[in-house]
């Protein structure tokens, strides 16, 4: 495969987002495909999520529906690609319920989950996007502010769960 001239790699079009937790893989996975569990987290405040279903396997659908302060939801869409119970999750918004294409591809989410001693995990959330412009666009978005309040949510919850 030749690459194109002035493609991006993926390291270019990444973001990423790393924590330790003080928690076991087991429950940190839970935490990302347990639907009532999700809600209490998954979303930076004052934000909420109005709801979430999930298929947690490859090529199960997952819809997510954040809602903002002033009402307005926001559905999305998507599929698992990989699934590693404990370990791993992969999931892209290029494809909603039955593999049928979305309208517009943004990212591609790689969730993993690394055992740590002391029974703490590892967790590190990268979202590869399909263009540069993406990956811009996913970062004024707030991205880094975002997903880091969701995942300190995320760490307070586990210490509860």
């Amino acid at each position: 495969m030749i690459a194109e001239p002035n493609a991006a790699t993926t390291e270019e079009r990444e973001l990423v987002l790393t924590r330790l937790f003080d928690a076991p893989p087991e429950k940190v996975y839970r935490a990302w495909t347990d639907p009532e569990i999700m809600k209490r987290w998954f979303v930076p405040r004052p934000w909420t999520m109005a709801s979430a279903e999930l298929d947690v396997r490859p090529g199960g659908s997952s819809r997510i529906v954040m809602r903002d302060p002033d009402g307005k939801d926001y559905p999305n869409a998507g599929v698992y690609l990989e699934v590693v119970e404990n370990e791993k999750l992969v999931f892209t918004d290029a494809y909603t319920e039955g593999w049928q294409p979305s309208q517009k591809p943004f990212f591609t989410g790689i969730i993993t989950f690394e055992a740590v001693e002391g029974g703490k995990t590892r967790y590190t959330a990268r979202a590869r996007h399909w263009t540069l412009e993406d990956k811009k666009a996913h970062e004024e978005m707030g991205f880094h502010e975002g997903w880091g309040q969701c995942a300190d949510q995320l760490a307070e919850l586990l210490k509860m769960i």
